[in-house]
């Protein structure tokens, strides 16, 4: 494993993720009969300890149920833009409100195979102020995935084999992080490991 930056601190965070795209390129996509838009929110939290935050979806839902995922979903008429669905989705499904998260900027669209999202994950730290609770109905577990596990460039994982193969993976103790999650974690790991 390499060795951790002295400080994992907001200064060090904000160099490394200088590169991400501005807030506002995204735009609501217009409909192209082929991917649905949709939008997540990659929480960092920086005390105690340095981590994204991430989620265990209901089993109760129609679609992804039980995998791990960003908080996020689909726009509604009322949001401005997919950053304001991204913060929408974050409060309605583990509660943070929206003043407690600043938006640093946008990795690059991940599409999902079996579902046809095409998905814009949107960067924020959350400040110290922030809470989060599971949403009942649409959550059942809030968990956080260390940033020395992402600075590691020898902890993700192609799957090589059954009907996953080719998918990122990530190790955690406890949960199952692939598909679409794991590549877009892929992406912020390089921005992380190149400052």
């Amino acid at each position: 494993m390499p060795q951790t930056p002295r400080a994992l601190d907001e200064s060090w965070l904000r160099r490394c993720l200088a590169g991400l795209r501005p807030v506002s390129a995204p735009s609501m996509p217009t409909a192209d009969g082929v991917c649905r838009a949709a939008a997540v929110l990659v929480p960092l939290v920086l005390a105690p300890a340095p981590m994204v935050l991430l989620t265990r979806r209901s089993a109760l839902l129609r679609t992804h149920s039980g995998q791990v995922s960003f908080p996020g979903g689909r726009p509604e008429p009322a949001d401005r833009d997919l950053a304001a669905t991204a913060l929408r989705e974050a409060h309605e499904e583990i509660g943070v409100a929206p003043r407690h998260v600043s938006l640093l900027g946008s990795l690059p669209e991940q599409s999902t195979y079996s579902s046809n999202f095409l998905i814009t994950p949107f960067v924020g730290l959350l400040d110290a102020e922030a809470r989060w609770v599971a949403a009942a109905n649409e959550v059942d577990a809030i968990f956080g995935l260390g940033l020395e596990v992402l600075l590691d460039p020898q902890a993700p994982r192609r799957i090589e084999a059954g009907m996953r193969r080719g998918s990122w993976s990530w190790p955690h103790p406890d949960h199952d992080i692939w598909g679409a999650t794991a590549a877009i974690l892929v992406r912020l790991a390089r921005l992380l490991r190149a400052a």
